[in-house]
Parts: C-alpha cells; sequence; structure tokens
C-alpha cells in the first residue's frame, strides 16, 4: 500500500479539521507501512463527535478518499438512521453484505467456517437453523468474520457514521469488538451525536471510551473560517459585516454555513453589509419549519413522494416511494429529480437524504395520520415481496393500534423471526406492540406467554414481570400453563431468586393433574430447592424425592430428570455411589441423553443434563462425565450459544480434567470458561462456580499466588451466592485462607460450612471437605479435635464408597493421626485406594505423603519407590508444588535414591 499526497481544497465542513485529517493520514499511512514491511501492526480506532450539522459525514467522506488513494484497502462502511434503530443489526448488515455479496457461496464459507450458521442469519445471507439465536452467539461470529476478513485482505477500515441512531443489536457488537480493533491490521471509526447517543447507548459510549480512546469533538466553526468559505464561494469582494452575519446566523454549523451560503449565491445576494438582514429568512427556511415551507413550493405531489421517502428512511427505492405516494413510478421519478435539483434528496436507483437534519424535518412534517398510513403501505409493500414479517416490523411498529388481528400475527411472526436470529429486544418490541393492539382474548395469554420467553436468555425480570401477568389471566390456557409457570421459575431461578423458584411450581403442583406434567414441576420444585446454599428443610425434601422416585423406571422425561434430581440429592448427601449412579445410568438411553433431555432443549433446560454429569464427576464415572461435558460444547457451539451456557460447559469440562489430575488442560478450561463468563457481568454463579475450580487447580498446581490473585479479583468470600457453588464456595475459600497463613479466618469459615452442611445432611467430602481442611487448621492446637473431625470424614466418605472418596479421606485424616503406625496404615490404605482412582493427582499425592511418612521412620527403600513413583505422577499431572516436595525428599535421602534425572 502506497501513499501518494495531495492538496485537497476542504469544503465548509472540512474547515479547522486539518489535526484530525492529519491523525487520520498518519494513521493510513503507518498502518499501510507495517503491512508492507511484514511488521507487527496495531490498528486504529477513531471517535468522532459533535452536533447536528458539525461536519461528522463530510469528515468520514475525506476518511474514505484518504483510504481510496492506497491500493487494496478494503472498506466496509455503515450510517445508522433514526428510522432504522428498530431494525436488528442494520449496520452490520450495512457494513458486511456488500463485501459478502461480491464473494462466491464457497468463498463466504470458507471465510465464516463454522460460523455461516451462526452469523449467517443475522447477516441475512442464511435461513435461521433454529428458533432461539443466543445474541452472544451472533457477536462472536461476527468478530470471527471481521478478524478473518481484516488479516485476509489488510487493511481494512471499517467506518459507521451517525452511530446514535445505530440499533442496538449492531451497537452491541461494535461496543465489544472496537476495544480489540488494535490488535488487528484495520483502522475504525465512528461518528455520533454525544448527547443523542448518551441519552440511548450509554453501555456503548462507555465501553468505547473507558480505555486509551477519547472522541475528538468536532466543533463549530470560527468566524474567520466562515468568512474564507463565503469568500471562496461568493466572492472576494464580500464584506466583514456580512460574513460575520453568516456566522451569526449559523452559530458556526459547517451543514448550515454552507446551506446558507448556497441558498444566498441562488439568491443572487450581493455579499454585502446592506443584504445582511436578508440572511436570517434564507437560514430559517434550511432547517425545521423554513425547509418544511420550501418542500411546500415544490408542489404536493413532491411533498407526498418526499413524505414518502422520509418514511421509508434508508435504501430508498424510487418506485417503493411512488407506492407509498400513490403515484405512477413516472411521476415519482420526476418528483425525485425536483428533490434532488431542491438539495433534499440525492441518488439514482436507491436515494437517500442530504443530510439526516433533513430527514428528521422532513418526516416530523408528515401529518401523523398520513405516516400512520405510509407505514402500514410500507409493510404490506415488503411482506408482498417476501422480504418477511421481521423486515416489514419496522413498519408494523409505527401503525396506530386499530383491533386489526391480521397484524397481531404479523407481529408474532416477526418476533419469531427475531428470534431466530439473535436479536431478543426486537422480538419483544414486536410482542409488546402486538398487546397494544389489542390481541383477541384468546391470543393475549399466547402474546404475553411468547413476551416472557423472548427475554428468558436475556432479561429475567422481564420474563418474570410478563409470565406473572400471563399466568394471572383467567383465560390462560391450560396446555401453556404448566410450560409458562416451568419457565417462569426459571427466570427466577437467573435472577437469583432460587426461593420464589421453587414456590411458583410447588403452587402450581395442586392445580395440575397427574401426569407428566405434574411430574415436570414437581421435577422443577426439588431442582430449585436442591440447589438452594440455605435451604430449610432439605432432610425431608430428601425423603419426598426418594419416595418420589421409588419405583420409576425413567419411562419418560419427566421420569428421568426424577431420576436425576435423586441421583444429585443422592451424590451430594454422601450416599452409596454405586446406587447413585444407578439413578444416574437410567436418566439416559443407551448411555446418551434421551431426545428432550439434550443441552440445548427449551423445554426443560440444561440444568437437568447439567447435574447428571456433576454426579459422575464425583461418583468417580469421568469417562461418561467427560463424554457428557464435551458434548455440552459441541451442542452448545452448534447451536451459537456463546454466554452462560458454553462458559459452564468449559468449567466442568475443567473440572473433569481436574479430577483426572490434568492440571493443565484444567486450568487451560478453567480460564475460557471465565473469559466467557466475565461478558455477561460480575457476580454471577457460573463466575463462582469457575472461581472456586480455578483456585481449587492452582492450589494443587502449587501456585499460592496465583490463586489468591484470582480470589481478589473476582471478590472471592462471603456472602456466597444463594445457589450451591461446584465444589463449596466456602470450603475452597477455607482451604485458600489456610493454605495462606490466615488460620484463624479459616477456621471460622470452615466451622461455618459445617454447621451449614450437617444441618442439610450434605457430606459428599469432596464436593465439600470442610471437615477435611478444618482438621488440618486445628491439629497444632485440638489434636483431639482435629482426628474427631477427620474420622467423621472418613466414615462419610466410607458410606459414598468411591476410590477417590475413601483414598483421599484417609491421606486427609493421616495427617493429623495419633501416632506414627496410624499415620503410615493410613496413607498406605489411602495409596491403595487411589491406585484404583482415575483421580491421578490424589494417587500422586498419595504417593508422595506415604513415602515423607515412611523416609521419617527411617523406612528409606521404601520411601523412594513412592516418592520417585509420586513424582513422576505428579510431573505428568503438573502439579509443580508436588514435584517440589518429592523432588526435595529424594535428594535428601541419604544413599536410598537420587533425584530423577
Amino acid at each position: 500500500m502506497t501513499g501518494q499526497q495531495r492538496e485537497r481544497r476542504p469544503h465548509g465542513a472540512l474547515f479547522e479539521r486539518e489535526q484530525e485529517i492529519e491523525a487520520a493520514k498518519r494513521a493510513v499511512d503507518d498502518l499501510g507501512a507495517r503491512i508492507a514491511a511484514g511488521e507487527a501492526v496495531s490498528g486504529s480506532l477513531f471517535l468522532y463527535s459533535g452536533e447536528a450539522g458539525a461536519g461528522k459525514t463530510a469528515f468520514l467522506g475525506e476518511l474514505r478518499s484518504i483510504l481510496a488513494e492506497y491500493g487494496g484497502c478494503t472498506v466496509l462502511q455503515a450510517r445508522g438512521s433514526a428510522s432504522a434503530e428498530t431494525v436488528p443489526f442494520h449496520i452490520v448488515r450495512q457494513l458486511l453484505q456488500p463485501a459478502l455479496a461480491s464473494m462466491s457461496p464457497e468463498r463466504r464459507e470458507e471465510l465464516l467456517g463454522g460460523w455461516q450458521d451462526i452469523a449467517g442469519p443475522a447477516l441475512g445471507i442464511a435461513p435461521p437453523r433454529g428458533t432461539l439465536g443466543d445474541p452472544q452467539g451472533v457477536r462472536d461470529g461476527l468478530d470471527w468474520l471481521v478478524t478473518q476478513i481484516a488479516v485476509n485482505q489488510p487493511p481494512l477500515a471499517v467506518i459507521v457514521d451517525d452511530a446514535h441512531w445505530a440499533d442496538a443489536e449492531s451497537l452491541a457488537w461494535l461496543a465489544s469488538f472496537v476495544t480489540r480493533v488494535t490488535d488487528l491490521p484495520m483502522l475504525t471509526a465512528i461518528a455520533y451525536r454525544d448527547d443523542e447517543l448518551e441519552e440511548n447507548a450509554p453501555a456503548f459510549l462507555q465501553q468505547v471510551t473507558s480505555g486509551a480512546h477519547r472522541p475528538v469533538v468536532l466543533r463549530p466553526l470560527t468566524p474567520a473560517s466562515v468568512a474564507q468559505l463565503v469568500r471562496t464561494s461568493l466572492g472576494p469582494h464580500a464584506d466583514d459585516p456580512f460574513c460575520r452575519e453568516v456566522w451569526a446566523v449559523t452559530g458556526g454549523n459547517p451543514y448550515e454555513t454552507t446551506e446558507l451560503i448556497a441558498k444566498a449565491k441562488e439568491r443572487g445576494l450581493t455579499p454585502l453589509e446592506e443584504s445582511a438582514d436578508l440572511l436570517r429568512e434564507l437560514g430559517a427556511a434550511a432547517r425545521g419549519s423554513g425547509l418544511v415551507t420550501r418542500l411546500e413550493r415544490l408542489g404536493s405531489a413532491t411533498t407526498r413522494f418526499a413524505w414518502a421517502a422520509a418514511a421509508l428512511a434508508t435504501e430508498i427505492s424510487p418506485r417503493r416511494a411512488a407506492l407509498l405516494a400513490g403515484m405512477g413510478p413516472s411521476e415519482g421519478a420526476e418528483c425525485a429529480d425536483r428533490l434532488r435539483q431542491a438539495r433534499i434528496l440525492t441518488g439514482t436507483d436507491t436515494l437517500e437524504f442530504v443530510h439526516p437534519l433533513i430527514a428528521t424535518a422532513v418526516y416530523q412534517a408528515v401529518p401523523p395520520a398520513t405516516r400512520t398510513a405510509m407505514h402500514g403501505l410500507a409493510a404490506w409493500a415488503m411482506t408482498n415481496a417476501g422480504l418477511g414479517a421481521a423486515a416489514a416490523s419496522r413498519h408494523l411498529l409505527e401503525v396506530h393500534p386499530d383491533d386489526d388481528q391480521d397484524l397481531v400475527n404479523q407481529l408474532r411472526e416477526a418476533a419469531r423471526e427475531h428470534l431466530a436470529v439473535g436479536a431478543p429486544e426486537a422480538a419483544s418490541r414486536c410482542l409488546e406492540r402486538a398487546l397494544m393492539e389489542p390481541p383477541s382474548q384468546d391470543d393475549r395469554a399466547a402474546v404475553l406467554f411468547e413476551l416472557g420467553c423472548s427475554a428468558l436468555l436475556t432479561s429475567p425480570p422481564t420474563t418474570i414481570s410478563h409470565l406473572r401477568a400471563a399466568l394471572a389471566l383467567p383465560e390462560f390456557p391450560k396446555e401453556l400453563r404448566v410450560d409458562a409457570t416451568y419457565r417462569l421459575s426459571q427466570a427466577y431461578a437467573h435472577n437469583g431468586q432460587l426461593g420464589e423458584a421453587a414456590q411458583v411450581v410447588a403452587d402450581q403442583v395442586s392445580a395440575t393433574p397427574d401426569g407428566s406434567g405434574r411430574m415436570r414441576l414437581q421435577a422443577a420444585h426439588f431442582l430449585w430447592k436442591g440447589i438452594q446454599l440455605e435451604e430449610e428443610g432439605a432432610q425431608e425434601r430428601s425423603r419426598r424425592l426418594a419416595q418420589l422416585v421409588r419405583g420409576l423406571e425413567g419411562r419418560g422425561n419427566a421420569e428421568r430428570a426424577m431420576l436425576a434430581l435423586r441421583a444429585f440429592d443422592g451424590m451430594i448427601r454422601g450416599e452409596d455411589a454405586l446406587e447413585v449412579a444407578e439413578f444416574n445410568d437410567r436418566v439416559l438411553k443407551d448411555g446418551h441423553l434421551p431426545p428432550g433431555l439434550g443441552w440445548t432443549n427449551t423445554e426443560w433446560g440444561f440444568e437437568l443434563p447439567s447435574i447428571v454429569g456433576i454426579t459422575y464427576v464425583y461418583t468417580d464415572r469421568l469417562d461418561d462425565a467427560e463424554e457428557m461435558f464435551n458434548e455440552a460444547i459441541r451442542s452448545f457451539e452448534i447451536s451459537g450459544w456463546r454466554g452462560a451456557h458454553l462458559a459452564f460447559a468449559h468449567e466442568f469440562l475443567g473440572l473433569v480434567h481436574f479430577r483426572r489430575g490434568r492440571l493443565r488442560e484444567a486450568e487451560s478450561f478453567l480460564r475460557e470458561g471465565l473469559r466467557l463468563a466475565d461478558r455477561l457481568g460480575p457476580g454471577l454463579p457460573i463466575q463462582w462456580d469457575g472461581t472456586c475450580m480455578l483456585i481449587d487447580t492452582l492450589l494443587a498446581q502449587g501456585r499460592l499466588d496465583e490463586a489468591g490473585e484470582v480470589a481478589e479479583r473476582y471478590s472471592f468470600g462471603p456472602p456466597y451466592p444463594p445457589a450451591m457453588v461446584m465444589p463449596d464456595a466456602a470450603c475452597v475459600a477455607g482451604r485458600l485462607l489456610l493454605a495462606l497463613g490466615r488460620t484463624k479466618e479459616a477456621v471460622a469459615e470452615l466451622e461455618a460450612a459445617g454447621r451449614r452442611m450437617e444441618a442439610r445432611g450434605r457430606n459428599n467430602t469432596l464436593w465439600a471437605p470442610w471437615a477435611l481442611d478444618l482438621a488440618a487448621a486445628l491439629a497444632p492446637d485440638e489434636p483431639e479435635r482435629a482426628r474427631q473431625l477427620a474420622d467423621q470424614a472418613v466414615r462419610h466418605a466410607a458410606r459414598f464408597g468411591t476410590e477417590t472418596a475413601m483414598g483421599e479421606a484417609l491421606r486427609r485424616a493421616a495427617h493429623v493421626a495419633g501416632h506414627e503406625g496410624d499415620t503410615l496404615d493410613k496413607l498406605g490404605r489411602a495409596v491403595e485406594h487411589l491406585r484404583k482412582s482415575p483421580c491421578r493427582y490424589e494417587y500422586a499425592a498419595a504417593l508422595v505423603d506415604h513415602g515423607v511418612a515412611l523416609r521419617r521412620v527411617g523406612r528409606s527403600s521404601e520411601a523412594a519407590g513412592r516418592l520417585k513413583d509420586g513424582l513422576v505422577l505428579a510431573e505428568e499431572c503438573g502439579a509443580d508444588g508436588l514435584v517440589a516436595t518429592a523432588r526435595g525428599e529424594i535428594g535428601g535421602m541419604d544413599g536410598a535414591g537420587s533425584p530423577s534425572p
């Protein structure tokens, strides 16, 4: 890419912009030079703000001219529109559709890779594959696509004008993507009116300006620049009073200044003081009511055509505008010519307003009844053209309510289309408008139900409000009541209101006849009660669940759900692991999740397959757990679900790797899960899960300082979330405090955890090893109590019965045993149990601990064997702290062994 310098005489909007233009040129030159030299490339982000008419559009035009001087530059550009704010992905499609349209289908598919089915519907280049698109998945797909364009077709420029009118979906993507453009060979420029953007999209403005990026404010022109413009256009003889009056009338606004000078030239004004009084009248004609009056002078037909163009707003087809104006194509073409001559419209095949200020003034001048009629006709025309309900919905939203059931049906269809492409907010707008029509009594409940479901992934409080309203209607269909209640409980749970989630389904159970629907509600009740951290009546709930499950074979998904809950409850309580796993196995069909209970199934949600996988993790069925969570990742990625669902799957696959002793792999999956979770906001349950697991993993690796940093980053500690965390958060916090040497705080944390666990009968020593950690903390000062706690943990582990639970409890109990013989006995038994366990890290720790204990009693030969075996296994696991311990012990032995090479 080579640059050629050229002199350019800027028009009014570019006066006093020399520094900004030079900065943009330097960025383009630097980007091109680095790409040509094969050097590391750092992209640029430019933000331009200013009032209407400040010259933002002209400045971006100048930037495009600069880019055009260089060969091979890919430019993607888009412009927001006040009338298209409700069109999801409108800006995204403007940016990317032209580039994609020029490619062959094979090239598009190659560029999009696995994102074709996820981002393609939002881009308008592929039909939706499912009924529910995840907005985060669509954003990730767009990230991938633009990154590929930037890497494969450098340099890339992305230019967005009037971002204050961008649709919410495009803005959400831009806000997340532009923060990383400096890592790509690209330049991004975004222009907006700061006052309107602050009002319409404060989150976007905060995110893009929170780093090193600060907007360049395009301010009004000075009197000297206005005088130069006047004399350039009207002649050097223009006197100072006339030039000063031009500045006073326009306030130095570049657009208004340029327009006023053009009108003065048309009127043939002499640019002298005696003509200055006429400038205010001319200035008024350029905006507001003056512009409307000027438009009306062009004739009623031309005015109607302009109104129609304003109603269409973007991508204005002359034929469609003529249709809306009630005229034929030839008369429409004549009106378009008159509007071009009057500098109101520009373009040929596709028309657009010369300036957004003109578009706004014309649209506001359309009589309300006429405007509504035009939007209705536009919607009809778009539907008739086969563009779909979603494309017509922006016009349907503007039609006045009139008890039109066809309109209700169109809006419901548009909502379904919006949901499928990952635009739930647009779907909600359509359904809210449908309620205003209003729908018939028979349809009102269904619309409320659909409205609630549309926000389930993005706004639980909105879902709660709408579903409660729907269920309160006496005419709510019986066939929808179970589904609506279940989803309402999900919304409560996702909003952190587990008590309300359990209660709402419990209230509905009594009114639901026996059958799968009633059992589905019962399952939801036991689910939300069972995962509460602080649950009253936990023991009684477990007894009732066990009683209900007795005799169930898993003949349908409702029965399978109850079996899954029974298995999970038994696992948390530390019941016989063989029986627990047998319940879990009956949930599956031929070893896999049955149809209707899959990871992306919306009838049951992902919670039920989750507890099946977690139960397998803690019952030593790691092969089954790994297969399930790998399937979860595949399912979520294929469906484009890139939010909490995918974060969860990565984190729990990380837990599987941790249990296997693959600590490096575990850390990688856990960090990726937390990265995905972090995008959703702070304090979510999925962040607690990932934080607990990552701290555990780092402690196992011997990286205490990093574990402390993770805890500090996520404010890890009480108060804990209302839902259970895997592993228990208080136990992990106590273990970390103990490792950091803050023993007194650790004791308080672990004792509180123990009281909570014992009151609820939650005795799984792998999920919540509070007693073993507390024993280690108390051993120096209260050795007898420490032994009692450890022995209690061994008894609980024996009841559970897995090799891992028994081996780990014996290993930990050995550290607080009363004498050496007991210590060696427990460690020897721990090694034998863990030898048969799939958990390699715990086995390595038992080998090293046994070797250390044997060395202390002088059994050096046996100690050397244990330590060497433990060292090899610890190295395989990536347990650096354990490796250091084993090496230190081996190196300190006198002739009994030597460190491994």
